[in-house]
């Protein structure tokens, strides 16, 4: 597969990437820099951090869940090019924020992507980064230090390099049987119908994995971020619509504005350099039960738009979930994109997990009621982690309608929660506590519509 990258400053052509390659393993192994170092291989410490750069802006992202093809008509820096100079390096010394140093290369070129982008919410902005020597505080001090200082020169040169390739309009891979990288949806829409069992990659943060991890062969694979129709966000006065291709970075920008739990939940269920991968389209088609962005969307209505050939498709969101790891999709059919409907904010989101930040729901329920002269006339409740699918809780929406908005109902209604659910026991929750929080969690939605407590969430951001 044919790729063209901008690696530190110098152009890479590779005739013939292997498309499951790790921009990881290619930089230590075939180009000796070995900065960017290996921790968990799954996305989750942040030691192989490294700086993306197109049209659109600089992202840190993970190396080791980034296959070659995905660099496709970008610029990547790793810690060796920065030649010693940038001021994230000089912070980091000035202000001793390396201790053992192994995930001091990660530290900082998350540090010179959010330098690059203006960013100084460093809390959120390291949250993908692990220290094991615990130095978090100095590290800090060093990000907080760089804020003002000037940007690099190289960091134009990264934005603004286009690949031959590009600028001919084609696409990586082509020569190959089949095409791996469309460029549009009609291009993948005939792609795939053609070719049902070849494996979509969209951001890789879960088929990253399978290559990783399960040491599994993906012998035919085509990538999905040459479509940039994909990459759309459509908000209008009755709806919002996100493309599939949109990454929970940008979908986090979206929403918040709209819904300020679901933003933050969204900031919480994952580091910046995943969610500057994951896309909204893979996180639906993954079909996970503990998936944090389905249950938020059925909340707020969306609307699920697949494709199949010239042939699409629209059906709510709750209804793509049938089963543990099934879903309603045919062979050869894609996510496009997943719409909902403008309304007021009344949604809230809660997640509850062993580690606050970066760290898979145990129970993650989100809410949207709406009351009118007092009386509750809809409701739509959603689940993460209490069913083998994202789930509605239909008997407590029904316990709730027509009834007076008080704290009888809600009392009365959370026996409704076991018609509704079964949860099961594992590593995260017991499902007692599964059962006991579900219920909690409608009592505190109602507590604090009321004004008796504050969204820790919210407070936290």
């Amino acid at each position: 597969m044919k790729i063209t990258f901008l690696l530190n400053g110098e152009t890479v052509e590779l005739a013939e990437a292997d498309p499951t390659a790790t921009l990881l393993d290619w930089l230590r192994e075939d180009r000796g820099l070995t900065g960017t170092k290996e921790g968990c291989n799954e996305g989750d410490c942040g030691a192989c951090t490294v700086s993306v750069s197109d049209g659109d802006g600089t992202r840190a992202m993970n190396a080791c869940i980034l296959f070659l093809p995905q660099l496709h008509g970008k610029a990547v820096r790793t810690v060796e090019g920065l030649g010693g100079t940038h001021p994230a390096q000089q912070a980091m010394v000035d202000h001793h924020g390396s201790q053992c140093g192994f995930c001091t290369p990660g530290f900082v070129m998350s540090m010179v992507a959010a330098h690059a982008e203006g960013a100084t919410d460093h809390d959120t902005q390291l949250a993908g980064n692990l220290c094991r020597c615990t130095g978090y505080a100095p590290i800090i001090r060093a990000a907080r230090a760089v804020e003002d200082a000037p940007k690099p020169d190289w960091l134009a040169t990264d934005r603004a390099f286009i690949s031959p390739e590009i600028l001919r309009g084609e696409a990586a891979g082509r020569g190959a049987e089949p095409p791996s990288a469309p460029t549009s949806s009609n291009e993948l829409a005939a792609l795939y119908e053609a070719h049902p069992d070849a494996t979509l990659v969209a951001g890789a943060t879960d088929v990253g994995l399978w290559v990783t991890k399960q040491l599994r062969d993906l012998p035919k694979v085509i990538f999905l971020s040459g479509c940039a129709d994909l990459n759309r966000i459509e908000i209008t006065d009755s709806h919002v619509r996100l493309g599939a291709m949109v990454d929970m970075n940008r979908m986090r920008d979206t929403v918040a504005p709209l819904h300020p739990s679901y933003g933050e939940m969204i900031r919480r269920y994952a580091s910046v350099q995943v969610r500057n991968a994951a896309t909204v389209g893979g996180n639906i088609a993954n079909g996970s039960p503990i998936g944090d962005n389905p249950p938020a969307l059925i909340a707020l209505g969306a609307t699920l738009h697949l494709r199949k050939g010239d042939a699409r498709r629209d059906l709510p969101l709750e209804e793509f979930f049938l089963d543990y790891g099934k879903q309603d999709r045919a062979p050869g059919e894609f996510v496009e994109a997943v719409s909902f409907p403008r309304q007021p904010d009344r949604l809230k989101c809660y997640k509850l997990s062993k580690r606050f930040d970066q760290d898979i729901s145990a129970v993650l329920g989100c809410f949207n009621i709406t009351v009118e002269g007092g009386t509750v006339t809809a409701a739509r409740i959603a689940f993460g982690g209490m069913a083998g699918i994202p789930k509605r809780a239909r008997a407590v929406e029904a316990a709730l309608i027509g009834q007076p908005w008080t704290q009888e109902t809600v009392t009365a209604a959370l026996p409704a929660f076991e018609a509704d659910f079964t949860p099961m026991s594992d590593m995260r929750a017991s499902a007692l506590y599964r059962m006991e929080t579900a219920k909690a969690l409608l009592s505190r939605y109602f507590a604090e519509d009321q004004g008796h407590m504050a969204n820790v969430l919210e407070v936290r951001a």
